[in-house]
């Protein structure tokens, strides 16, 4: 495994819930970021962000981890649960608030 995927896997392993995302979740630099901020502050979790923009190679290198081309991308307890549209999709349904209240903090 490459240092970049290495560096990942830790940030996925050791954080609840995560958020890759392009920005921060005070200042999102795209629509589907701030919309995935906006999902997990409705469901009430802390969570962690990374932003991909400052990091060219966690950009690339999320996108191989997942096997997922875009961003964002949401991890609860290690696990790879989708981009903005799953997440959307899963808070409609109540399962997104599921996982994330029996992944979160």
């Amino acid at each position: 495994m490459t240092d970049v995927q290495d560096r990942i896997k830790q940030t996925v392993e050791s954080n609840d819930i995560v958020l890759f995302m392009k920005g921060s979740p005070q200042f999102p630099q795209c629509g589907f970021s701030g919309g995935a901020v906006q999902l997990l502050q409705a469901c009430g979790v802390e969570f962690a962000s990374i932003d991909v923009l400052s990091d060219p190679e966690v950009r690339e290198g999320i996108k191989q981890y997942s096997n997922w081309p875009t961003i964002p991308q949401l991890y609860v307890k290690g696990r790879f649960l989708g981009g903005s549209d799953i997440m959307m999709e899963m808070h409609e349904s109540g399962e997104l608030n599921q996982a994330l209240q029996g992944g979160g903090s």
